[in-house]
């Protein structure tokens, strides 16, 4: 049974700007801690962005994308998007969205390549 569904993914130049988004069926998304994962090739997956679903709750970001990333959420529609901007090449990876901490089961996950 699929929970999440990532879509917006693509391959930018450095700097520039991407919109990722995800959908998910999960009954509990209105008090599910929604975040985001990527995975680079060869590496572990790791932590990117964070919200709880309470009105006004503060995320949390991994220090690297502090200051360019924005995760938000809309509850209305079990919607949590990523906007990232200024993006670098280290950005690169799959990106992923689960709950946190996450399930076992993920996404099939969107790809963003930023070239030099």
């Amino acid at each position: 049974q699929e929970q999440f569904v990532e879509t917006g993914g693509g391959q930018v130049q450095a700097g520039e700007s991407l919109r990722l988004s995800c959908t998910t069926s999960r009954r509990t998304f209105t008090t599910d801690v929604m975040g985001w994962f990527r995975q680079a090739p060869g590496k572990e997956r790791e932590f990117v962005a964070a919200v709880p679903g309470w009105l006004g709750a503060h995320p949390n970001y991994r220090n690297s994308v502090k200051g360019r990333f924005i995760i938000s959420r809309d509850n209305a529609k079990n919607v949590v998007d990523l906007q990232m901007k200024s993006l670098k090449p280290e950005d690169t990876a799959v990106y992923y969205c689960n709950t946190w901490p996450p399930q076992d089961v993920w996404g099939q996950g969107t790809q963003v390549t930023v070239s030099t």
